[in-house]
């Protein structure tokens, strides 16, 4: 696990959305049969549809767990003025589980970089609580907080994360 950590800092993820963290669950994010790895390129065409989210455990655990999914390189990398944009958020997963038996609290939104490699990253945390029901959807996508969420709704540090890059994908025009 040290290694995943690595790829998180030397990406900025540790920094730029989240602060230093132990993993401490493992899941997986397959985009139809693609799985999302650490600095993996997916093309934007491949990801609109939601991800199959799968949390790893025993299913007769009492364990909840919260999903975010943020792009924190709105709208481009150079100048993320609306950094974190908000894709997604799932509450309530049960562990060993997978997303869909959660509660959706935004809808998932795909990939849409206007320009330059975005990141998107999938942050796991641990609740507290055993249901996060008074959990309301931000205002707004842009300039969404994973750390003011997870602080504001008791999650504390992320238990496991994993990212994708992702670009504009070219348009084949004919003359």
């Amino acid at each position: 696990m040290a290694g995943s950590l690595e790829s998180l800092v030397v990406g900025k993820v540790i920094g730029d959305v989240v602060n230093m963290f132990t993993p401490a669950a493992e899941f997986t994010v397959h985009y139809g049969s693609r799985q999302v790895a650490n600095g993996r390129m997916i093309p934007p065409s491949a990801a609109v549809d939601k991800p199959k989210v799968q949390i790893h455990g025993h299913r007769l655990s009492s364990n909840l767990y919260t999903l975010v999914m943020v792009d924190p390189d709105a709208p481009s990398p150079s100048e993320p003025a609306l950094r974190e944009w908000l894709h997604w958020i799932v509450v309530d997963i049960p562990e060993g589980c997978d997303a869909t038996q959660g509660r959706e609290v935004v809808p998932y939104m795909g990939p849409q970089p206007p320009t330059g490699i975005h990141r998107y990253i999938f942050t796991l945390f641990n609740q507290k609580a055993a249901a996060m029901s008074g959990t309301l959807p931000p205002e707004t996508r842009s300039n969404f907080s994973t750390r003011q969420f997870a602080a504001g709704n008791g999650l504390g540090p992320p238990v496991a994360l994993v990212y994708f890059n992702s670009q504009k994908e070219r348009t084949n025009r004919k003359r």
